[in-house]
Formats: C-alpha cells, sequence, structure tokens
C-alpha cells in the first residue's frame, strides 16, 4: 500500500497494492495493521455503499458532528468520481480549504476522509457505485451539511448543473452551518 499527502496531514490518498495476472487482479484494500504502519488509524464499524444512475450526480457535502462524528474511507468499484474533502474545523488553518481527487475502479485509489471534514462526490460516469468504510454509526440528529456551490469554498466540481436529492439542495452554506470548534 502506497499513501499519498495531501493538502491536509489528515486526508490520504491510499493506493493499495495490486496483483494482476491472466484471471484479472487481487487487492488488499483494507488491512488495519498496514494502515496502522502508515500512520492511518480507522476503527471500521460499517461499510456503506451508493450507486447513482446518472452522470453528474453530486452528493454532499456531508458530516456528522461530535459525539458520533464520522471518518470516512472511500472507493469507487463501477464508474468514477470526483471526489471532495472540506475542512470543517473552526480552529484548524486550513479551514474553509478543499482538496478534490478522482476515484475510479479503474485506478483503484482511495480516498481517507477523517472526522471533522466534510465529504462530497460527484460521478462522472453513469451507473457509478461507492463503497466507504466509517468508523462511527449514522447519527441522524448529528448530521450536518454544506451546500455544494458554497461560493466561499469555491469548489471546482466537474458539473454545472448537478442532479442532487431534495436534502442536498437545501443545505446551508459553511457560513450558516453547525461545524466543529
Amino acid at each position: 500500500m502506497k499513501t499519498i499527502d495531501t493538502l491536509f496531514s489528515e486526508v490520504k490518498v491510499v493506493i493499495p497494492t495490486i496483483f494482476e495476472d491472466g484471471r484479472g487482479f487481487f487487492s488488499e484494500v483494507y488491512n488495519e495493521q498496514t494502515f496502522k504502519e502508515a500512520g492511518i488509524e480507522l476503527n471500521v464499524i460499517q461499510d456503506n455503499q451508493s450507486l447513482s444512475r446518472k452522470k453528474g450526480t453530486l452528493r454532499g457535502l456531508h458530516y456528522q458532528l461530535h459525539p458520533r462524528a464520522q471518518g470516512k474511507l472511500v472507493r469507487v468499484v463501477r464508474g468514477s468520481i470526483f471526489d471532495v474533502a472540506v475542512d470543517i474545523r473552526r480552529s484548524s488553518p486550513t479551514f474553509g480549504k478543499w482538496f478534490g481527487v478522482e476515484l475510479s475502479a479503474q485506478n483503484k485509489k482511495q480516498l481517507l476522509v477523517p472526522a471533522g471534514f466534510a465529504h462530497g462526490f460527484c460521478t462522472l460516469e453513469e451507473d457509478t457505485e461507492v463503497i466507504y468504510k466509517v468508523d462511527a454509526p449514522y447519527a441522524p440528529e448529528l448530521e450536518g451539511g454544506i451546500i455544494w456551490n458554497d461560493k466561499e469554498l469555491a469548489i471546482d466540481w466537474p458539473v454545472d448543473i448537478p442532479t442532487l436529492s431534495e436534502k442536498d439542495e437545501q443545505l446551508p452554506t459553511l457560513a450558516d452551518a453547525k461545524l466543529f470548534d
């Protein structure tokens, strides 16, 4: 496994080792010990999967507040996404900054998005499936979000008019959202 540092010391691009032959490939996408040796602590308790039928579907920007703030390890098993992490820790020197990376079934990259960051992605292909491991259970009373096109964040999304859920259309701006201190 290889890790690539990002703008944020806590957010990592993870590239698993791939073993390929004439049959296909094998990859260990998560190994607690290997991750710990790389300095990544993620106590996985749940796996989630989403399917987005349309190219240009945007999910996010989502997060959960303490005491159930979630860290995520995101990967794509079919299709591709532009995946984004936003620092929402008010006391952080990188508050309000974002990092984006393309994840695809082909490149097999993963993105580690720790607690304290909002997460969202936009599909780059139809019928894209995303799997992510989380380290805290879903807690609807603690969920938060930021509108995808917040001018303060100025995220360079690969779509001008995305397909959004009704819930994501109503998310507040960074300035109005409940955030981490």
